[in-house]
């Protein structure tokens, strides 16, 4: 496998260049935190109709597969360290043009929460698309990112808003 140019930035590669997980068995457990956003695009039939869908409540599904999620990321993404998450909470809400969700993760421990975080918002998207797709192909899934994060050696992050 070809080097990845300028791996040094790059804490999960070694100075050869090779995948690696990165050792934070000398790292300080701190309290971290971190939210993630995605946002589902429904049309208005679709949005009209979520109350009454034939699989169930899609907002409540996402918020428990989100959970759930969130809990497995270190078996899903491969650099990924698993963590004793202390909370996760997944909010799902409809709005005009489709379902905002928002999910955070919380730990103490050597390693942020970023990837938990944005795995619970991912997958409670993914759970609303899978609930709606008999109504819609056209459902678009947009918006995936880090809202903020605390803790952990680089500080606290929070994303800037966007200008309206």
């Amino acid at each position: 496998m070809k080097k990845p140019a300028n791996t040094s930035a790059l804490s999960h590669y070694d100075a050869q260049g090779q995948a690696r997980m990165v050792d934070v068995s000398a790292k300080l457990s701190t309290k971290r935190m971190a939210k993630a956003h995605a946002f589902v695009k429904l049309s208005k039939a679709v949005l009209k109709a979520l109350p009454d869908n034939p699989k169930g409540d899609p907002l409540e599904t996402a918020k428990l597969a989100g959970i759930m999620a969130a809990k497995r990321t270190s078996e899903l993404i491969p650099m990924c360290h698993p963590l004793p998450l202390s909370h996760v909470q997944v909010d799902a809400r409809v709005e005009k043009g489709g379902v905002r969700i928002e999910a955070s993760a919380s730990t103490t421990g050597p390693t942020g929460v970023e990837m938990e975080a944005l795995t619970a918002a991912s997958v409670a998207a993914l759970t609303v698309y899978d609930m709606t797709k008999a109504l819609d192909k056209s459902i678009e899934i947009t918006d995936l990112y880090l809202l903020e994060k605390t803790g952990g050696k680089s500080g606290d992050y929070k994303r800037p808003r966007k200008k309206s």
